[in-house]
């Protein structure tokens, strides 16, 4: 008995030892990451909440405690296939510069130790608590704007219909609603984006609660979701109700504040009502067992001292017998994944990952004259340069000889690693209240980098009488791309082959005149690119970025 013991307790120093060297050999490997998920990302007005996301899922994981025990530990193989799948994202996104790639990456190791060590049996166990660990990563930035811009201006319309509803007159434009008095701008702290997923997370943690059959629990989390935007478009309402009567205050300070926690208690306290309704109209029957509960108690007694279901003879603590060393390093799957956190840890600090910065030369200097074309300079606020993580930027505003227009502008980045990238036209102009009529690839007869023609994003926008006709592309590294995915797939081989993530974004816009049609402003747009194309290289590096770099533009074609 005494011998058993010290055997036990043995296992349980060689487990504490196991849980240790995997949770350090994470933090070395991820100590950038996690410096920047909790100093940066989690300041951010919007993911704030994730701060409390750990305690969560600690007291989580903590109430199932006697379930957990209850199942038998049964190391299993099968935890290093998304083990080392998630070393492969863990290298993709270090590579392509997308910290949300990191944090993929972080959670599927945490997920498959779990797994590798506890067996399949104990994670289903703890598997909600390790689901909700992935509302403490914030969403990539294109997600994050794309969502943010759709909440935005889906709150605006039901905003204004509730406003139609009270009596108001109101008028949207975009997110921008005209009170005939004064005006009001649903920013990006109004999209409900900061209310949506904290909603859904209280949600699912009601749910671990609720006693009762799996869809009740569903219908609460999935009724999250339109509560939310329903609760944010009602604040956006009453703001403009009760502008008449209080004035700017209301949409300001300490009120704007106080209205939002106040909707979110309220969304809160709407989830509690849906339970109690939920449990009234469908009542359990107490003597009906909590499958949840009981699926622990079964599993446990399916798993005896003779076998675990794959030949391994473990007991019901999950103890198997071995004494010495062989007890602390112990099992064998520990020492496989160890020996590969080391390697990736070992090529992470020793291998030169550091980039090929290209040369600068700053777009303060590009010409205002280019061809045919005359231009005058203008400026960004520095706070949206900041926001934006511009290396440097140019924009121009170009007129012909006729007295036509082209909005010219550039976006440079000398380096796209984590926490900088390029963000897309697509997601911001629709939120100045330009509506997208035409939007897609196309080809023009202007000659990219090889010599052939180019493809570029082609936008026909209108708003109100205004029309206007937008080219934007993205150079990079001798490329001309047009989308996301493949910015972060060719980012990521640059980064792996030839040690730079350096890019830009470029766009075109001209307006629609009323005197002409839109293949008119077509032939102007494409005129103007191929007169810029060939000033661009010398500020945005091709293929090559010595000084002597080989000019990787054909000439322009003539004026049509």
């Amino acid at each position: 008995m005494h011998e058993g013991d010290g055997s036990l307790k043995l296992h349980k120093v060689g487990l504490l030892v196991n849980i240790a060297v995997a949770s350090v050999l994470l933090l070395l490997i991820y100590y950038d990451t996690l410096l920047w998920l909790v100093l940066k990302d989690w300041n951010r007005p919007d993911y704030n909440y994730c701060y409390l996301i750990l305690p969560i899922v600690l007291y989580l994981v903590w109430e199932r405690r006697e379930r957990l025990a209850a199942v038998p530990s049964v190391p299993s193989w099968l935890a290093i296939v998304p083990f080392v799948f998630g070393l492969g994202l863990f290298w993709l996104g270090e590579l392509s510069g997308e910290f949300f790639t990191q944090y993929i990456s972080f959670w599927v190791l945490v997920a498959s130790l779990c797994w590798l060590f506890m067996g399949w049996r104990k994670l289903k166990v703890i598997g909600v608590p390790i689901m909700i660990l992935l509302a403490m990563f914030p969403l990539p930035n294109f997600l994050n704007t794309k969502l943010t811009l759709n909440l935005k201006l889906l709150s605006s319309q039901l905003g204004v219909w509730m406003m139609h509803t009270y009596g108001l007159s109101a008028f949207r434009e975009g997110n921008v609603i005209d009170l005939g008095f004064t005006q009001l701008q649903v920013v990006d702290a109004c999209s409900g984006l900061r209310y949506l997923i904290p909603l859904i997370i209280v949600a699912i943690v009601m749910g671990c609660f609720l006693k009762g059959r799996f869809w009740k629990k569903a219908a609460v989390v999935v009724s999250a979701v339109p509560l939310s935007i329903l609760t944010n478009s009602l604040r956006i309402a009453a703001t403009g109700i009760l502008y008449e009567i209080w004035g700017a205050k209301v949409a300001e300070g300490f009120f704007h504040g106080f209205s939002g926690w106040f909707i979110f208690m309220f969304s809160f306290a709407v989830l509690l009502l849906e339970i109690w309704v939920l449990n009234k109209i469908f009542p359990e029957n107490d003597r009906r067992r909590d499958p949840e509960k009981d699926g622990g108690e079964e599993e446990a007694e399916g798993v005896s001292e003779e076998g675990a279901g794959d030949g391994t003879p473990v007991s019901k603590t999950g103890h198997d017998g071995k004494k010495g060393v062989s007890a602390v390093f112990s099992p064998p799957q520990f020492v496989v994944a160890v020996l590969l956190l080391l390697g990736t840890l070992g090529l992470s600090y020793g291998v030169e990952f550091r980039e090929k910065i290209p040369p600068d030369k700053s777009f303060s200097r590009f010409p205002l004259e280019v061809g045919n074309w005359s231009g005058s300079r203008e400026s960004m606020e520095q706070k949206f340069v900041e926001t934006l993580d511009l290396s440097d930027y140019v924009i121009i505003d170009y007129r012909n000889q006729r007295g036509k227009t082209v909005n010219f502008y550039v976006a440079y980045y000398e380096s796209q690693r984590k926490g900088e990238s390029i963000h897309s036209p697509a997601t911001c102009l629709p939120g100045g209240g330009w509506i997208f009529k035409e939007a897609g690839t196309a080809t023009i007869p202007v000659p990219a980098y090889d010599g052939q023609p180019m493809e570029v994003n082609r936008a026909f926008m209108q708003k109100g009488a205004y029309k206007q006709l937008s080219y934007y592309w993205f150079p990079q590294r001798g490329r001309i791309l047009t989308n996301a995915y493949e910015l972060k797939i060719f980012t990521f081989w640059d980064a792996l082959t030839k040690q730079r993530t350096d890019g830009a974004l470029v766009r075109v816009i001209t307006p629609v005149y009323e005197s002409e049609d839109v293949a008119d402003a077509e032939r102007r747009l494409q005129n103007f690119t191929a007169a810029i194309n060939p000033v661009l290289k010398d500020y945005i590096p091709g293929k090559t970025i010595h000084p002597g770099r080989k000019n990787f533009y054909k000439a322009p074609i003539p004026p049509q």
